[in-house]
């Protein structure tokens, strides 16, 4: 097929895949698809995206097919790489792509162009770089900005890279650049500010190239510099910006008093000014002490003084708040306690700098700024409370700091008390003091006021703690407030509401608990304001969440919380208010536990319907999880038989690896699945089939695997006879295969899950096992495994041992067989590392386990056995030492035998936190190491050994011991 026929095929299907109709669209799609590997189609791509006679929505798919390409194609050793000969044909053809007409189509042009020099530039593609900047001289504008375009996102790409060898690369490359990007920007930046003052239709276009210049220094200075303060001209570029800054802070005042529609892109310029000086700071602290001065006076001037207020915007106010932030949190900023053993001199001058600056009257005007003018509730935020109450009480949380206003002013105030505390104090306790009385109800200004100084002294509790009788604040004036149930009083309510909840975890005392948790409910009753009761319920969070709170002393108040936070879960209709109130109630079950149960029936109720409504929201529905994993514990058994069609569909759904909704609910839907299993009195047809989910989870995530071990070990427990039957070679199968994987904890945890297996049916697990005991005995064959990991290969072995020596001689036969080797020489190696290895082993129920199956050695008639007579005995001896307790009447007794007094028997009293405690309590019973008492079983194996040998054999036996060990022999035995 010639080119000519190929490119109208192309362009064609092209066509048709921009068309609207799914029916024309999705075979286009296929098609396309299936060139992707053909040879010269990207260069189609190019050709009909170069051409701008061809419609701009065919141009765009044409430019998105060849990035994907790209991607997927460009790179040398990919599947199907593109040749190098195409390669070398679309490098040139991008290269000269300059007067791309359409904005879009550029920018991804750009991006393209980008995205090859991170794979060709430099070493195959050198004269990239220079070719741009000689296009960048170009006379012609369009020219002249989509090369700048393409630079930039080209420095973009390759600023990226972090390997040593190719930040050395961009390094050589911002040396051989910077000085004539500089001055290209200084160009830019002079021409336009000539265009401003003559009002020239052309300034957008060069305040946009300007930009872009600036962008492309941003990147040459944070990561083509090791030490850019070694460099004259990026120091130069730096002290420029603070310029830069105020003339076009200035500039950006005049274009929006003529109604300008460039406010926007000069607002955009001045926001990247400052973010050069944060990343410097970030990325260069050292290299920014020289610039922390000015930085201060700017920053300041601008944000805290009437001076700069005309300028202002609330984006770039934003970015100088935080740069004084990043400023005074410069952990290179800090000196040691003892200034003297700073051995930084940077630290020491930025510390000296921050010092000089921030007099006692600098901080204090800063500080009433913040709380007095920043701190203030808007007009905005007081319509928004209006309108939507619940977006505007929802907390904004993780880094919004960095974009928000209010929480950007409360950061920087926290950072400021905590750094100059003994200055500031002082100022915010004559703050509080002044707007201590209460204030008229009509009196919105004062209302205002008050609310920003109690945000403040909730935000430097912590550092006000010896200067605040916070006691005596909240039994009277706090108190008071609450019951003023006025409208513009809400704004008070809710405050004091967050203050009580912030301060309760600083200082309250114990005895107040019950009079907060009586306003805390005033706060959530139903006529109450809906932002003030979402701000009541997360103090109520807090005040439970303290490390001092007391069960007993809520207890009175449990069921009128409980039921006024359910009516206002049911009532708030946002997704994130669900969430935080049912979070809320959720950790109230959690710290009170059983105490829950006579309140929770209309919980239980509302949930499954609370479920069906947040089809949509996979993070409510992870709440909805997480509360019932908690209250499926907390009332165990009942509600697991009530609940259990509503949760066995949800554990289905949540942890089926071949559904969507799994990567949000599977931690918690396994989760709930143990707490399920973990509180149901008897296996149930449906549950056992749910397992079915558990074998691709073995396969799916390392993440989960310690949870869903506990889940099979919870199913073992449960019901050990039919779930082994029907699932236990599946487990044994996926256990074996993920073993050779495993690093030594998760060994021990498979190790663990055998040994449940052996000693809660111990005929079935034995037989069930057997594939993966070769590769257990093999290992203490070896002898080299960790002393946790030898120490559950040696218990497995010696559970196997004691239950069945059978099992226990073929399998050391395949292991002879595989490393061909007689059996007589396994067994003595295997013994030799047991007797060697079994010190390392520190529980005592493993000790006495090691000793039982030692002792049932002694009489396996092997000669193995009998020549290691005296290492036996040690060991046996030794494990007697540790468990063997006297009692009052000085009587020695066995300390992990379970008398009649500490068992689980159906008519005991025991109160067990769940039925899984009372299931592993059971299996205990009928465990070995807490049935048979040590000294007992080791003299009835002497005993037997002797008659099996003869006197005269077992005489010459005990001539094989030291005397030493018979000693300690004889103190538990009769020889």
């Amino acid at each position: 097929m010639d080119i000519t026929t190929a490119h109208s095929m192309v362009l064609e299907t092209l066509q048709r895949a921009a068309n609207q109709n799914a029916e024309i669209l999705k075979p286009a799609e296929l098609k396309l698809k299936e060139w992707e590997t053909e040879p010269g189609f990207y260069s189609i791509l190019l050709n009909i995206f170069s051409n701008h006679s061809i419609d701009v929505n065919v141009r765009w798919l044409a430019v998105l097919y060849f990035k994907n390409g790209v991607d997927r194609y460009w790179r040398k050793t990919a599947p199907n790489a593109l040749s190098e000969a195409e390669k070398a044909t679309l490098r040139q053809g991008l290269a000269s792509n300059f007067r791309e007409p359409i904005n879009q189509i550029a920018t991804q042009l750009a991006v393209v162009l980008s995205k090859v020099a991170r794979f060709d530039c430099p070493r195959e593609w050198p004269e990239l770089i220079p070719m741009l900047l000689t296009a960048v001289k170009n006379e012609d504008p369009l020219v002249q900005h989509r090369t700048l375009l393409m630079l930039h996102h080209v420095i973009k790409t390759l600023s990226s890279k972090r390997l040593a060898g190719d930040r050395r690369l961009f390094q050589e490359l911002t040396s051989n650049v910077f000085s004539f990007v500089l001055n290209l920007w200084n160009a830019h930046m002079e021409n336009f500010l000539t265009q401003v003052n003559s009002n020239n239709s052309e300034m957008g276009a060069t305040l946009e190239k300007a930009l872009l210049a600036l962008r492309i220094l941003r990147k040459l200075t944070v990561y083509g510099f090791k030490k850019p303060h070694e460099s004259l001209d990026a120091m130069h570029f730096l002290n420029l910006v603070f310029d830069r800054a105020k003339t076009m802070l200035e500039c950006r005042k005049s274009l929006h008093s003529r109604g300008s529609n460039l406010v926007e892109l000069c607002e955009k310029f001045i926001i990247h000014l400052t973010k050069v000086m944060i990343a410097v700071l970030e990325d260069h602290p050292f290299s920014y002490v020289d610039v922390i001065q000015p930085s201060l006076e700017f920053t300041v001037f601008y944000v805290f003084t009437p001076s700069g207020e005309s300028v202002l915007f609330e984006r770039f106010i934003i970015q100088c708040l935080n740069l004084i932030k990043g400023i005074l949190m410069c952990a290179e900023y800090k000196p040691a306690k003892v200034i003297e053993e700073t051995k930084e001199p940077g630290t020491l001058r930025a510390h000296e700098i921050k010092m000089t600056f921030f007099t006692a009257n600098t901080l204090t005007e800063m500080c009433r700024k913040l709380v007095t003018h920043y701190f203030l509730l808007t007009r905005d935020d007081l319509e928004l409370w209006d309108s939507d109450p619940e977006s505007f009480a929802t907390d904004e949380g993780g880094e919004c700091w960095k974009y928000s206003l209010r929480p950007c002013t409360e950061n920087l105030f926290f950072v400021l008390f905590h750094e100059f505390r003994v200055i500031l104090s002082p100022v915010l306790l004559e703050m509080i003091q002044s707007n201590h009385a209460l204030v008229s109800p009509s009196d919105l200004n004062a209302i205002l006021r008050k609310d920003a100084v109690y945000n403040a002294a909730g935000l430097a509790a912590f550092d006000l703690y010896d200067e605040v009788n916070f006691d005596q604040w909240f039994s009277t004036t706090l108190t008071q407030e609450l019951k003023v149930k006025a409208d513009n009083y809400r704004v008070i309510r809710r405050r004091v509401a967050w203050l009580i909840g912030v301060w309760t975890g600083v200082k309250l005392s114990s005895e107040l608990r019950p009079a907060l948790y009586s306003v805390t409910l005033l706060l959530l009753q139903s006529d109450e304001d809906i932002a003030v009761r979402l701000t009541a319920s997360s103090t109520l969070q807090h005040v439970i969440d303290d490390f001092e709170f007391n069960t007993e002393q809520f207890l009175p108040f449990l069921e009128p919380s409980f039921a006024l936070l359910f009516t206002l879960l049911k009532e708030v209709r946002e997704c994130d208010s669900k969430m935080h109130v049912l979070h809320v109630l959720s950790f109230i079950v959690e710290r009170v536990g059983y105490a829950i149960r006579p309140y929770s029936d209309s919980l239980i109720q509302y949930l499954p319907l609370m479920w069906e409504e947040s089809a949509e929201h996979n993070m409510l529905r992870c709440a909805i999880v997480s509360t019932l994993v908690h209250l499926v514990k907390a009332l165990g058994a009942a509600v697991c038989e009530t609940l259990s069609p509503f949760l066995l569909p949800i554990i289905q759904m949540s942890t089926d690896v071949h559904m969507q909704l799994h990567v949000y609910l599977l931690e918690d839907g396994l989760e709930l699945w143990l707490a399920v299993l973990e509180n149901t009195a008897s296996m149930s047809h449906n549950l056992l089939q749910l397992f079915r989910n558990m074998p691709p989870l073995l396969e799916y995530s390392s993440e989960n695997l310690r949870t869903c071990f506990y889940i099979i070990q919870a199913y073992i427990l449960l019901s050990p006879e039919e779930f082994l039957n029907a699932y236990g070679e599946v487990i044994v199968n996926s256990c074996n295969d993920m073993l050779s994987d495993m690093r030594s904890e998760g060994i021990v945890m498979t190790m663990r899950l055998v040994e449940t297996c052996l000693r809660a049916s111990p005929n079935i697990a034995t037989e069930l096992v057997k594939p993966m005991l070769p590769r257990i005995f093999e290992a203490i064959y070896d002898g080299e495994e960790y002393p946790m990991v030898m120490s559950m290969y040696l218990s497995v072995m010696a559970r196997i041992l004691l239950c069945s020596r059978d099992a226990f001689s073929q399998v050391v036969a395949e292991v002879a067989q595989r490393i061909r080797e007689t059996q007589e020489v396994v067994l003595k190696k295997m013994l030799d590392v047991w007797l060697d290895k079994m010190a390392l082993v520190t529980q005592f129920e493993r000790r006495k386990l090691l000793g039982l199956a030692l002792s049932s050695l002694l009489t396996a008639q092997s000669s193995a056995v009998l020549e290691r007579f005296c290492g036996i005995l040690l060991n046996i001896t030794e494990a007697l030492n540790d468990i063997t307790k006297t009692d009052d009447m000085g009587f020695q007794f066995d300390a992990l035998v379970l008398t009649k007094d500490s068992s689980p028997a159906e008519d005991t009293d025991a109160d067990f936190e769940s039925e899984h405690e009372y299931r592993r309590e059971k299996v205990a019973l009928s465990d070995p190491v807490h049935t048979i008492a040590l000294r007992d079983y080791f003299q009835t194996q002497l005993s037997e050994l002797q008659n099996q040998v003869g006197a005269s054999q077992f005489e010459q036996l005990l001539q094989t011991v030291d005397t030493e060990t018979l000693e300690q022999v004889r103190e538990y035995v009769v020889l």
